[in-house]
């Protein structure tokens, strides 16, 4: 009876813990310190809900990753002139609506966007009266960075029927226009893409029972297409600048690999030194074009992906966007690549042509050490073999010196009276002193020599 109860409490607690909140339960648990960051990260830089008729006016500034602090300040000070709160610091992206206008401003890796939408019936002609009328121009002249894209945008209400001919020439000062029919044909969108007198680009889009929600995806995707065409082709003109140098460089590697083949009168010294200075070239080409090459890819593959993205359909009489770009874009980034690829080429050939001198100075220089080290054992041989000649001579003069004392030594024994012949018991006399000193030098090296190993 007591084993039941006790199981039954058991139960009953563990399912009033399950009914606890799932924050309780979580809390218990260790949480990685990024994940409410990555969870954030998806809902950045939402797009917009526009409701027709609305105007825009979308402007995108370099930065390079810098002008963070100046960015804030300018945004700070357009919101203390309209009383509303500024955004932290750390804001990537900001959305603010200040009555006759709203700004929607996003901060990239390389770039900022200004849109301003002002969501009221036209007052005039399109694009003479345009929502960055409304900003306040004393503010808007001190936005820092440099402009890379600029373009209005007009969204109309229109019956957007295919049979039907819209005459929006005169719109665009009767430039060559381009046309589609995004999202399956429920909108029209014209574009020149072409900078008008103002200095802006525009886009004229015509819809018809489009949610406020479409709208704003709509516009997002022809704004980022927009700005991400002109960063993919940022890269063309480095891309250009540095193909004319690359061929100049591809010559003199290919004269100094030929002298490499086939032998000149130029040293190997000379050539590394050619090889050396192709190289310091190729890696100054390098630092300044790596990372532009390598956006213009990443901004080339979004760039694609926006135009899938917009499922146009043909307008009759116009090119689609997405073919227009494709063939302009295509061939700049191609250009890139290709500069990128003649880039890494070179700089592979001349690795291998370095690597090929270096190994042909070692040789040299090793022949040098090796003609240097049978000079050197040659010389310690000549001098051996003078310093035994030496020791022969120093043998020979220690016993005439120790001959020359045996005599004085001789000369005192009459004295003592002792007889004998001098001349006799001199000459006996002078191969034992040669001997005794032969053996003692002999003995004096062979401790030296000891001492030295």
């Amino acid at each position: 009876m007591e084993s039941s109860t006790l199981l039954n409490k058991i139960i009953s607690n563990d399912l009033s813990e399950s009914t606890l909140p799932p924050l309780s339960l979580l809390s218990k648990l260790s949480t990685h310190p990024l994940r409410e960051k990555l969870y954030n990260e998806l809902h950045n830089r939402p797009f917009p809900s526009i409701s027709c008729p609305a105007q825009l006016t979308h402007i995108a500034i370099l930065h390079q990753g810098e002008l963070k602090q100046q960015e804030h300040e300018f945004i700070s000070l357009l919101c203390n002139i309209f009383q509303v709160n500024s955004p932290a610091k750390s804001m990537p992206c900001f959305y603010q609506d200040f009555g006759l206008f709203s700004l929607r401003w996003e901060r990239h890796l390389e770039y900022s966007t200004y849109t301003f939408i002002h969501q009221a019936p036209l007052t005039d002609q399109p694009f003479v009266k345009n929502a960055i009328n409304y900003v306040p121009s004393n503010w808007l002249e001190k936005m820092p960075g440099q402009v890379i894209a600029a373009v209005h945008l007009i969204i109309e209400s229109e019956n957007i029927d295919k049979a039907r001919t819209h005459k929006v020439e005169r719109y665009f000062d009767h430039l060559p226009l381009i046309a589609s029919a995004p999202l399956h044909s429920q909108a029209k969108v014209w574009s020149s893409f072409k900078l008008h007198e103002d200095g802006f680009g525009r886009f004229l889009i015509y819809q018809q029972n489009l949610s406020a929600a479409q709208i704003g995806r709509l516009v997002q995707q022809l704004l980022q297409l927009d700005t991400y065409r002109l960063m993919a082709t940022l890269g063309l003109p480095l891309a250009q600048a540095i193909n004319s140098e690359l061929n100049q460089l591809d010559l003199q590697l290919q004269k100094v690999t030929t002298c490499i083949a086939l032998g000149t009168d130029k040293s190997d010294r000379e050539l590394l030194t050619q090889v050396s200075k192709i190289a310091a070239k190729v890696e100054d080409y390098r630092s300044q074009s790596t990372y532009r090459f390598s956006a213009t890819n990443a901004y080339y593959d979004v760039a694609l992906q926006r135009m899938e993205e917009l499922k146009e359909e043909e307008v009759p009489g116009y090119i689609t966007l997405q073919e227009f770009l494709m063939r302009r874009i295509t061939p700049a980034v191609k250009t890139c690549q290709t500069a990128s690829n003649h880039l890494e080429d070179i700089s592979r050939r001349v690795t291998r042509a370095s690597d090929l001198l270096r190994t042909r100075v070692e040789m040299v220089l090793q022949e040098q050490n090796q003609t240097l080290l049978k000079s050197m054992n040659h010389r310690a041989h000549v001098q051996m073999r003078l310093q035994q000649t030496v020791e022969g001579l120093s043998v020979a003069a220690i016993s005439y010196y120790g001959m020359q004392l045996f005599e004085t030594m001789l000369t005192s024994l009459p004295t003592f009276g002792i007889e004998y012949n001098h001349e006799l018991v001199s000459g006996f006399a002078v191969p034992i002193v040669i001997g005794i000193v032969f053996i003692g030098t002999r003995f004096v090296h062979k401790r030296l020599l000891k001492g030295l190993k």
